[in-house]
């Protein structure tokens, strides 16, 4: 039995999906049921058990000889949150918990991290374990991922296999319920449809142009196999960069939403906030290296192919995953 948590939220409920498409249903999903919006995600997916966040620790001491693997996707995300001890009760105690109880019984487990914890970039956005002790992360989000694997890289005791994945900015379908915190795909869409264009956030670095700021996209279907590739427990156990390991401008991101929809592009540029101005990040990429040593051969969506499956097969349509 494969436990996953998040599972009613974006990445968690497109790996269902990517479960059932391997054939897999003997799953527990586990999140907080209580959003309607949240809870289409998972509809007409295939599992076993729904468990309510809550009641993780009871389950789990329920259950301890019936879970297989760990999936551990369920997190608070929001950036714009600053009260440490929201991370804490709902990203760090339970990622301890699960890391604990996988060690008792000795199950594999794969977790979710963030490239939030890499900061400024001031140390770069290699995946080694030796620069991750130095990182400082901009906010407490990024701060709760960051003290869960700082966390896991002193544990003398491990699950059998582990991986921690630090995701970088990750869209596709499944995220309509994110609000703020959806991608900037998703909010670049709806601005076109409603206005016919985009704001992005003009540039206060004389080293970029407006709109020339860079991230590392990384579609979710990619994201999820990459999670799929790991589960087989080929790969050394480590922390691991899930990007597309290729920096692409804002300009290129909204251009290529307007491609899409065969619509001439129109951009409008504005103040990026003052409240953020100096946490902001102008360039991420993650690097890719010890994944693909790791064996994953897997080619990445570009940021065109990925937009377009998005926009044409799930914003368009109003589809799920």
């Amino acid at each position: 039995m494969i436990l996953l948590t998040g599972a009613a939220g974006f990445i968690g409920s497109v790996m269902l999906q990517n479960l059932n498409t391997e054939n897999q249903e003997d799953i527990v999903i586990l999140d907080n049921f209580s959003s309607s919006i949240k809870n289409k995600n998972f509809a007409n997916k295939k599992f076993q058990i729904q468990v309510e966040r809550t009641e993780l620790d009871t389950f789990l001491d329920k259950n301890k000889t019936k879970i297989s693997f760990v999936l551990h996707i369920g997190a608070r995300t929001d950036t714009t949150e600053f009260d440490s001890k929201v991370f804490d009760k709902l990203n760090v105690q339970p990622s301890k918990l699960l890391w604990n109880f996988c060690v008792e019984q000795q199950i594999p487990m794969i977790y979710a991290s963030s490239a939030a914890t890499y900061g400024m970039g001031e140390w770069g956005y290699a995946d080694s374990h030796e620069l991750i002790p130095k990182l400082k992360a901009l906010n407490p989000y990024g701060e709760s991922k960051h003290e869960f694997d700082c966390w896991v890289l002193k544990q003398s005791k491990t699950p059998p296999f582990w991986a921690g994945l630090k995701f970088f900015n990750v869209y596709g379908p499944n995220e309509y319920h994110k609000g703020r915190m959806a991608s900037v795909i998703f909010h670049a869409f709806h601005q076109i449809k409603n206005n016919g264009k985009v704001k992005l956030f003009r540039s206060h670095n004389p080293d970029f142009m407006d709109g020339c700021q860079k991230r590392d996209f990384v579609y979710v279907k990619d994201v999820v196999n990459v999670i799929s590739f790991l589960m087989k427990g080929k790969a050394p156990s480590g922390i691991y960069n899930l990007g597309s390991g290729k920096a692409r401008t804002f300009n290129d991101l909204v251009n290529s939403i307007f491609s899409t929809l065969k619509l001439e592009s129109s951009i409008e540029y504005i103040d990026t906030p003052l409240d953020i101005r100096d946490k902001y990040q102008y360039f991420t990429e993650a690097k890719m290296e010890k994944l693909i040593q790791a064996g994953y051969t897997n080619s990445f969506y570009s940021l065109e192919e990925g937009v377009n499956d998005y926009v044409s097969n799930y914003l368009l349509k109003n589809e799920f995953y």
